[in-house]
């Protein structure tokens, strides 16, 4: 029975680890820090990409495959190079065959129903 009274209401008690009690908030506010620290290194790690791995990657699925492929094989061969010219060359081509991927396959998309309305007005002139 002690003299000061415990305050439960301001400690939120789902925030608690393992061995830690009640009026233990320096550990889980030094808790809170290495888990946003963890997670803003994960933000930054997969935010860098220089040899555009995830665009090639991104062309193969939204894009047309082929030339997706061919931007894969390019950020793969920069990745490996030892030469820092080379890599450069082939990060550079990878870039350039997947935003042409993703643009080709988005000027596909959107002259099929442009295609299909022009023959529809074309029929509908023959009659």
């Amino acid at each position: 029975m002690s003299d000061s009274p415990q305050k439960h209401e301001e400690e939120d008690p789902l925030n608690i680890t393992h061995g830690q009690g009640l009026g233990d908030t320096d550990n889980n506010n030094s808790l809170k820090q290495v888990i946003s620290s963890r997670v803003e290194q994960c933000a930054v790690s997969c935010s860098h990409d220089n040899h555009h791995r995830k665009l090639a990657i991104s062309s193969i699925i939204c894009g047309i495959s082929c030339i997706g492929i061919i931007a894969l094989i390019n950020s793969v061969k920069a990745e490996e190079s030892t030469d820092p010219e080379r890599a450069a060359k082939f990060s550079r081509r990878a870039k350039k065959c997947g935003i042409i991927s993703i643009v080709t396959w988005i000027a596909v998309l959107v002259s099929i129903p442009i295609l299909m309305a022009l023959v529809s007005y074309l029929l509908t002139l023959k009659d």
